[in-house]
This record gives C-alpha cells, structure tokens and sequence, in this order.
C-alpha cells in the first residue's frame, strides 16, 4: 500500500485544478537564532559642540576577520547618523529600513524632515516589534544627531528593544573598555559641555586603539562621524589607528611557552 501524502484521497484535479505536489517539499518554519558575519563595537560621546561616533571596518566571519571594509556608521535624513554592531545583513536590511522611511518623508515637501529623535524612535519600535515576533534583530544601534531644541542627541537601542540616552555610550565589546575611557571626560548630563572637539577625538582615537589591543574581532582601521550643532555631518573613513606599540606583550605571563 502507498502511503504518501501525494497519493492520498483530494480533491478532483478537473474541478479544483491541478494538485500542487509542491507543498510537501516545504520545510518548518524557522527563525534566525545567532548571527553569522558580525560587526563589533560602536562608540560615542558628546562634547559641547555636537556628537562624535566611530566604528571599525571589519566584518567577522566567527573568528576571521573576513570583510575589511564594511561601513556601519550610516548617515540617515540630513542630520542624524545611526551606528550599528552586530550581524552585518540585519544591519542591511535596517539600512534599507531607514532609506525607505527617509524617501517617504520626503516626498511631502513640507519643510520638515526626520531628525535624530525621530529615527531613534522608530527604531526602538521596530525592534521591540521583532522581539515580540521572537524573530530579534541581532544589531545593538546608537543614534545621533540633533534634538528639535537644538541641542546634542546621543541615545542606544538593542534587540531586545531596550533603550537608553547617555552623553557617552557603546556596544559590543566597548561598553566594558570604551565606556570607562569616556567617561573620564563625560560621567553625567551636562558634562559634555567642557568638552571641546579636540579632545572628543582624542578620547574616541585613544578608545578605538584600545578596542584593537584588546578586542580579537576588531581593527585598526575605523570610520569617525561628527553630526555638529548646526546641522553640520562628516564622515571620515578609512582612519588608522596611530603609535601602535606591542611592547606590553612581552610582560603578560600564562600563556604559550613563556616561562616567569
């Protein structure tokens, strides 16, 4: 006796059309359960004249560094720069998101467009939206830019949708080594206002050297954005990390074939 499913009693082909045996080639549905090619730390920090952000350029395959030009700091509207960590075609398909909702705002011509707060909370919605779906986007996202009373935005969302604002933030790696770099210059609200520019980029340049001495899926070639108060974005890319010594390894002492 057969006893596949194609061969079982349905209906008449002559009257319903012709059966589609193809149904029963389709597999479970399934979700997304770790990301595969990954990107690592972002950070940011405020100072008193806008936002500063930067990112390395390399996309990690597991454990080797496959792509080592991969951009994910990512200018939105006219004003606002979203950087993102974390699985690199989430981080696509968040792109297209965000260029999508840019064009439709401005095809009404109104002049109003989307600013820093406004990207931010649709972003927040979307990913509480794919976590309540148990499908996450696998991305941790600072946005910044410009809050619509002028002054500086700086502000997390991950993919359990859980947001926070701080004047220095970081994902990945960075909030464990980054973060206490930065905040030796911004601890609390308010703080960002003694920084200057200079020493922003001199707090974000020391950070990203650490990040490469220490983070395994990092680089020493990193992009940095700066979304000023009036409006101003620039991204500088492909910066290298600068006065690069080992000289430290030769004192850590467990590992290999070195001997105290």
């Amino acid at each position: 006796m057969n006893h596949h499913q194609e061969h079982w009693g349905r209906p008449r082909s002559d009257i319903y059309g012709p059966y589609n045996a193809a149904i029963h080639n389709a597999g479970p549905h399934a979700r997304t359960q770790q990301p595969s090619i990954t990107g690592t730390s972002v950070i940011a920090l405020k100072y008193d004249n806008g936002v500063m952000l930067a990112a390395d350029n390399l996309a990690s395959y597991g454990s080797l560094a496959r792509f080592t030009d991969q951009e994910r700091l990512i200018k939105v509207g006219r004003e606002t720069i979203v950087g993102i960590s974390g699985d690199v075609s989430d981080l696509q398909y968040i792109e297209e998101l965000l260029e999508r909702l840019i064009i439709e705002d401005e095809y009404e011509h109104d002049g109003h467009h989307l600013r820093a707060p406004h990207v931010y909370e649709y972003l927040s919605r979307v990913f509480y939206n794919r976590r309540s779906k148990l499908d996450p986007l696998w991305n941790a996202v600072l946005v910044a830019g410009k809050n619509d009373d002028g002054s500086a935005f700086l502000a997390y969302v991950d993919l359990l949708g859980v947001t926070f604002s701080s004047p220095s933030l970081a994902t990945g790696y960075g909030a464990y080594l980054a973060i206490p770099l930065l905040r030796k210059l911004v601890s609390d609200q308010g703080d960002e206002k003694k920084v200057t520019e200079s020493e922003a980029r001199a707090a974000i340049d020391e950070s990203m050297k650490v990040l490469f001495y220490r983070d395994a899926r990092s680089l020493d070639k990193y992009s940095v954005a700066k979304v000023s108060l009036d409006g101003e974005v620039t991204i500088e890319k492909n910066v290298k990390c600068q006065h690069m010594s080992w000289r430290f390894a030769k004192d850590i002492r467990g590992y290999g074939t070195q001997k105290n």
